[in-house]
C-alpha cells in the first residue's frame, strides 16, 4: 500500500506552510518509505482522531522511533510535501492487538487489514459485491430510510454528496442497515433522485441480507441491534478502502464535517 501525503491550500495566490501540534502513538515504521504509522488525537482546526501516515524527513529522528512509543510532534502542511518533525517521546501508548489464529469475521478490522467481501443489492434490485468495485478506492458509510433523528441519516447523505463532488474517482457507497424494511424499491424512492446526480454517488440495500450487514458493519467498527418498528440502535462509522478493500480511515457517527473528511482522503488517496 502506498500512501502519498499531498494536500492543496489556496490563500488567494499566497501558499504558506501551516505547522500543527499532534499527539499520537506509533502503530508502524516504514524506514523505506521515510513513513511512521500513527494514531493520533484530533489535531485542532485540521483533522479528527484517525490512523495515518506521517513522513519524516529527518533519518535521526525516524531512527529514534519505535513501535509503540507516545509521541508529540509537528505536523508541517505545506502544498508540495506535508511531513512531521519535532518528535518527542513521552512513553508507550496502546496498540490493539489481532492475532489472526482467532480470526472473527466480526471483528473490528485495524488500518491496512481488509474488509471482506460481501453481497448486498442495488437500488434497481441487482446483486451486488463488495469485490465488484475492487480496483476503485471507497467510502462507505450507513444510513436508513426511517431514521428518526433529522441531524443524522440525511447529514451522512450531504455529506456523501459533497464529498462525490469533491472527489469523482472515488464511490461514495451508502448502505442501509434496516434489512427487514429497505427494499431497493423502498431506497429507490428515497434516494434515486440524489444518487442520479453522480455516478459515483451510490446507494445499496441490505434487505434479506442480515448476516452479510452485520458483519460489514461490525468490520467497520460499528454496531446496530433491535431493528423494530423505526426504532434502531446503532452506532456507526463511516470508512474508506483502498483498491484491495484496505482499511485506511475511519470516521465515528455524524459528527465529522466535509472538511475534515477532505483534508483526509487528500491525504491517502494515491491517483
Amino acid at each position: 500500500m502506498r500512501y502519498i501525503l499531498i494536500f492543496f491550500i489556496f490563500f488567494g495566490c499566497n501558499t504558506k506552510n501551516e505547522v500543527y501540534d499532534v499527539k499520537g502513538t506509533v502503530h508502524s515504521i516504514d524506514n523505506t518509505k521515510k513513513s511512521v504509522l500513527i494514531a493520533h488525537d484530533t489535531i485542532v482546526d485540521l483533522m479528527m482522531p484517525m490512523v495515518m501516515p506521517f513522513t519524516i524527513r529527518n533519518d535521526k529522528e525516524l531512527n529514534n522511533l519505535n513501535i509503540g512509543d507516545s509521541v508529540h510532534f509537528q505536523f508541517v502542511w505545506n502544498q508540495e510535501s506535508p511531513f512531521a518533525r519535532g518528535f518527542n517521546i513521552v512513553g508507550k501508548g496502546n496498540i490493539p492487538e489481532h492475532d489472526d489464529f482467532f480470526d472473527d469475521i466480526y471483528l473490528e478490522k485495524q488500518v491496512g487489514q481488509i474488509i471482506d467481501d460481501v453481497s448486498l443489492v442495488s437500488m434497481e434490485g441487482q446483486a451486488v459485491k463488495l469485490s465488484d468495485s475492487d480496483g476503485s478506492y471507497r467510502f462507505i458509510s450507513y444510513i436508513f430510510s426511517r431514521c428518526p433523528m433529522p441531524n443524522l441519516c440525511p447529514a451522512i447523505v450531504i455529506k456523501n454528496k459533497a464529498l462525490a463532488y469533491k472527489f469523482p474517482d472515488i464511490d461514495f457507497i451508502m448502505i442501509s442497515f434496516d434489512y427487514k424494511y429497505d427494499t431497493p424499491q423502498i431506497l429507490y424512492d428515497y434516494y434515486h433522485d440524489i444518487a442520479s446526480e453522480k455516478d459515483n454517488l451510490i446507494v445499496w440495500s441490505s434487505n434479506e441480507r442480515i448476516e452479510e450487514i452485520y458483519q460489514l458493519v461490525k468490520q467497520s467498527g460499528g454496531n446496530f441491534w433491535g431493528v423494530e418498528e423505526n426504532k434502531i440502535g446503532h452506532t456507526l462509522k463511516s470508512i474508506l478502502i483502498g483498491p484491495n478493500r484496505e482499511l485506511l480511515a475511519s470516521w465515528s457517527g455524524e459528527q465529522w464535517t466535509v472538511l475534515h473528511a477532505e483534508r483526509a482522503i487528500s491525504l491517502l488517496v494515491d491517483f
